[in-house]
């Protein structure tokens, strides 16, 4: 499978974007929407989407390997964040449409993070110092170590003794089956993955139980889109709403030029989740063999537990069951 995405970038949309002020709604934790417009967003007319590779954009919580302690490891997400005083003046700004105007003292305005924690790549920096984004936030990453509750979960699917990870991708590159399988750590060095399951974003692929929950992690752009109507609003729409394959959070296109243009269903006024997705509906394949590795699995992991169901093959991911395994 082509590597398509080393570091995590940002991401313009396929169409121009609306804001729409639902603040009197008085909707949770989300006083307005953004939407698609019908027009092609200006900033990815240069992208040449026609020859990019369009992939399904999965939903949970961004996750990057690199070096750390002379190993690879996995890396939560972990943007630094404005302070309350200096969000209010930002936010000020903002609605005053100035924002451009708005000068960040990244020494003062921002929260405290860990000594560990590290910028994210892309991310513009002055004297030294990372910059914050539009929204106000600096993207960075923290090294998910052993015992650290708040990452137990990133935990839960990684083992730096072995050096391997729980990876769920493509059994083939011309088969809709999905497999489980163990990955080294190294071949995934300067990658960014999704952490999907069961205490993930409200586990929208429905994987695991409360009892007995069930993570893995998926490599950005590792599930390509078929048979993609044009790039029209409206055939978008249509497919969307009428399209099996099209039970998706939304698309990624993988550029050439290595930019990432994307296309979420609620730009179009649609719900996610959804009661089936397509992933969560796809046939998997548990391929998790620990016999080639000399170091002890705890019995109770989600690495020992799936490799007793070797070779099992699941008509639903989200089948996969692991209560009295």
């Amino acid at each position: 499978m082509q590597r398509l995405c080393s570091v995590q970038q940002k991401i313009s949309c396929v169409f121009v974007t609306e804001v729409k002020d639902e603040s009197s709604l008085k909707r949770e934790n989300q006083p307005f929407r953004v939407l698609a417009m019908e027009s092609i967003n200006p900033k990815v007319c240069e992208a040449d989407l026609h020859n990019a590779i369009p992939t399904e954009k999965v939903d949970g919580t961004c996750c990057y390997v690199a070096p750390y302690k002379g190993q690879p490891y996995l890396w939560a997400r972990l943007d630094r964040k404005p302070n309350k005083q200096a969000e209010k003046r930002f936010k000020k700004c903002v609605h005053s449409k100035q924002e451009k105007d708005f000068v960040w003292n990244v020494e003062d305005d921002f929260k405290p993070v860990p000594d560990n924690w590290i910028p994210a790549k892309e991310i513009h920096q002055c004297n030294g110092s990372p910059l914050p984004d539009e929204a106000g936030h600096i993207p960075g990453w923290v090294p998910v170590e052993k015992g650290n509750k708040q990452y137990c979960w990133h935990s839960s699917v990684i083992n730096y003794e072995a050096g391997v990870a729980l990876v769920l991708r493509p059994q083939a590159e011309d088969t809709d089956i999905s497999e489980v399988s163990l990955v080294q750590l190294c071949d995934l060095l300067e990658q960014t993955l999704e952490l999907i399951g069961t205490n993930i974003n409200s586990n929208p692929y429905g994987l695991g139980s409360k009892k007995y929950p069930v993570h893995f992690l998926v490599p950005h752009g590792i599930f390509p889109i078929k048979n993609l109507p044009k790039l029209r609003h409206s055939d978008l729409l249509s497919w969307f709403e009428s399209c099996k394959e099209a039970r998706i959070e939304g698309i990624v296109w993988h550029c050439k030029n290595g930019g990432l243009v994307k296309l979420h269903r609620h730009h179009l006024g649609l719900i996610w989740p959804l009661p089936e997705t397509h992933l969560g509906s796809q046939p998997a394949v548990i391929n998790v063999d620990l016999a080639k590795y000399e170091c002890d699995f705890q019995p109770k992991s989600l690495f020992a537990v799936l490799s007793c169901m070797l070779g099992q093959r699941m008509e639903k991911l989200k089948d996969i069951i692991l209560d009295g395994v």
